[in-house]
């Protein structure tokens, strides 16, 4: 109960400014602590919010009375458990989806059970499997039940009881990986999905039958129904033809008319902002440099709203996380990329927002460096976006670390508050992040142009961000080294396998080393979708397999490496990590640094390993790029 206090009364009230001495950089464990709240969730009637609390090796969850900030009740599933997130299911019901992450950038992996409570903690319950199922609808007129669907062989739509966890089957459709999107009457109308071949799917249901609209292959055209219209006719679908970035466009399911809706040239849509009575789509959000909104009905009440709050934050981003089902309450976050951010509680009735609580308040942003969103053209015209952050200190080139983003599918570079690069940039380091061919977030043919290219065009790409940034005078040429974790662990090491002689280090975190053994160590190619991905995106034959494998061709890595691993790593196994290790100490050149962790998987938890980690890059860059390695080439 006093941690609770303590934290919130922490939050309220701000405490004291950062009162380390003048000049001297920001701690490291200042930019790797866990943010005092992660998730936050409003209930139904905006008289209650919940907040995750990280502590330690699991995150806890408190519910406040947003009137005084009284705290209600509080939950904890022990070690290595983490509230993930809440959803609430009637006024005063919420349920708690539970996870567990080995590593920091492992993919949290949700238990089979979800855990239910009344905002007291009364009526606290144990969902049996509800963790394997979505969410289609909360059916607010019934308390006690929502709409849930979970693909077993097929794809099926069920009504769960959200206090003794019975379900009834509602419907089923003939998808392999499934959902279902009802019109505002609760009727299902289609159902989207896709194959264990990973080819996408859409059906209509046109009476007892399902009848297909669309079908495509992974990475290859879109047609996904988004929602009905507030009159319950035309529904809204994200649409790609030919795998350029999705618009989204309102159709008439029986005439097939289409209206274009809202699109952006460079990215597909991010998120959605609907009315409180979740029958109007108000705005469309685009992550295209700094995130933004496009509305696309201006005159709704709640989008004046939501444009006036995110006018209110110059510089910020304004992140919606819920409204009260009267319209009433507004919970939203505002951040930007030298801070990390605040929760805000808006009453359009007085007109008046309540700051909640602040994520890391002891960040000072007039302490960080400004990340730029930048675009460029690739070597063969493809246009390439990214991100660049410049330390604050010093004058022409900087000594630069390209810094490549995990996935690569799906994930994507994206501006706002990031502590690794932010921890960089304090050192005196540029650093550059650039969205190469595969990432996510630019149409599925963009994507789709990574995939057998891992090592080659996707590598190709970072060289020419690197080449854009020297050119532009915001690098030196004579000091870049390249530093990556998971897939970009792998593309720090084959960055200097492609271009030996650009990079003066290179540090790889909990990477792929070896493509051929990712078919066979790891958790990925234990399912049949994970190895019908991995047949999919890596090279066909095992000869440019090896040719695209780091370990493969140490005789081409010729600058000092630093390798770091959890032994614990299932994504990433320790395989990957020995088979480097052995082929660079085999070449006569083994890894000047290694720091293997017994108790860590995919990513660094613990605090006191993270800083050991951190402070370990920071002198293996000084050495090899810092400004006492070798004097900044000339202007």
């Amino acid at each position: 109960m006093n941690r609770f206090k303590t934290v919130l009364l922490a939050a309220l009230l701000a405490l004291a400014p950062f009162t380390g001495a003048a000049g001297k950089p920001v701690p490291v464990g200042d930019f790797f602590k866990d943010p005092e709240f992660t998730s936050v969730s409003l209930s139904p009637t905006g008289q209650y919010i919940t907040v995750s609390v990280p502590q330690g090796d699991r995150t806890v969850l408190a519910a406040f009375e947003v009137d005084g900030m009284k705290l209600v009740g509080k939950w904890d599933f022990g070690a290595k458990k983490h509230i993930e997130r809440v959803s609430w299911v009637n006024d005063r019901r919420f349920l708690m989806y539970v996870s567990e992450k080995l590593g920091r950038f492992d993919f949290r992996v949700g238990t089979p059970d979800v855990y239910a409570s009344d905002v007291d903690g009364k009526n606290r319950a144990d969902m049996p499997n509800l963790g394997t199922y979505q969410i289609v609808d909360k059916t607010w007129d019934d308390p006690r039940t929502i709409l849930v669907q979970r693909s077993v062989d097929s794809a099926y739509l069920f009504r769960y009881d959200v206090y003794d966890g019975r379900v009834v089957t509602v419907a089923t459709a003939p998808i392999r990986f499934g959902s279902f999107l009802l019109d505002h009457e609760g009727k299902v109308r289609y159902a989207v999905g896709q194959q264990e071949d990973l080819k996408s799917v859409t059906l209509r249901r046109e009476g007892e039958r399902w009848v297909t609209i669309h079908s495509a292959d992974m990475g290859g055209a879109v047609r996904t129904p988004l929602s009905f219209d507030g009159e319950n006719k035309r529904v809204f679908f994200e649409v790609s033809d030919e795998g350029e970035p999705a618009r989204v466009v309102l159709v008439d399911p029986e005439s097939r008319e289409e209206t274009p809706v809202a699109g952006n040239p460079n990215v597909d849509p991010a998120a959605y902002l609907f009315s409180s009575d979740e029958r109007e789509l108000l705005a469309v959000a685009h992550l295209d440099g700094i995130p933004g909104y496009t509305f696309v009905n201006k005159t709704h009440p709640e989008s004046l709203t939501y444009a006036g709050l995110i006018n209110a934050f110059p510089r910020h981003v304004v992140g919606f996380g819920g409204i009260s089902r009267d319209g009433r309450y507004i919970l939203f976050r505002s951040y930007s990329d030298v801070d990390p951010g605040a929760y805000y509680l808006f009453d359009r009735k007085t007109g008046q927002a309540k700051f909640l609580l602040a994520t890391m308040d002891w960040i000072k942003p007039e302490q960080m460096a400004e990340m730029i969103p930048v675009s460029f053209p690739a070597r063969d015209g493809t246009k390439l976006h990214g991100y660049l952050t410049l330390p604050a200190k010093g004058s022409g080139p900087a000594p630069l670390v390209l810094n490549p983003h995990g996935g690569p599918h799906g994930p994507r570079d994206r501006w706002g508050f990031n502590p690794e690069v932010q921890f960089l940039a304090s050192r005196g380091y540029a650093v550059l992040q650039v969205n190469f061919r595969g990432s996510g977030g630019y149409g599925t043919a963009f994507e789709r142009k990574g995939y057998r290219n891992w090592g080659t065009t996707m590598i190709d790409d970072m060289t020419d961000a690197v080449d854009w940034a020297i050119r532009q005078g915001h690098a030196d040429k004579d000091r870049i080294c390249t530093y990556g974790a998971s897939y970009g662990g792998y593309a720090a090491l084959q960055t200097v396998v492609r271009e030996p002689e650009k990079y003066k280090c290179t540090i790889g975190y909990v990477g792929v080393y070896s493509l051929p053994l990712m078919f066979k160590d790891g958790d990925i190619p234990q399912s049949e979708s994970g190895r019908n991905y991995l047949a999919r995106v890596l090279p066909e034959s095992l000869a440019e397999q090896q040719k695209q494998s780091p370990a493969e061709n140490v005789d081409r890595i010729r600058i000092p490496v630093m390798l770091v691993h959890g032994a614990k790593d299932e994504r990433v196994p320790m395989s990957q990590y020995r088979l480097l290790k052995k082929s660079l100490t085999d070449a006569g050149r083994p890894p000047e640094v290694d720091i293997v962790e017994d108790k860590e998987g995919h990513g660094f938890y613990d605090f006191d390993n993270q800083v050991d980690l951190y402070t370990a890059m920071e002198k293996f860059l000084d050495k090899h790029i810092g400004e006492g390695a070798k004097p900044a080439s000339a202007n």
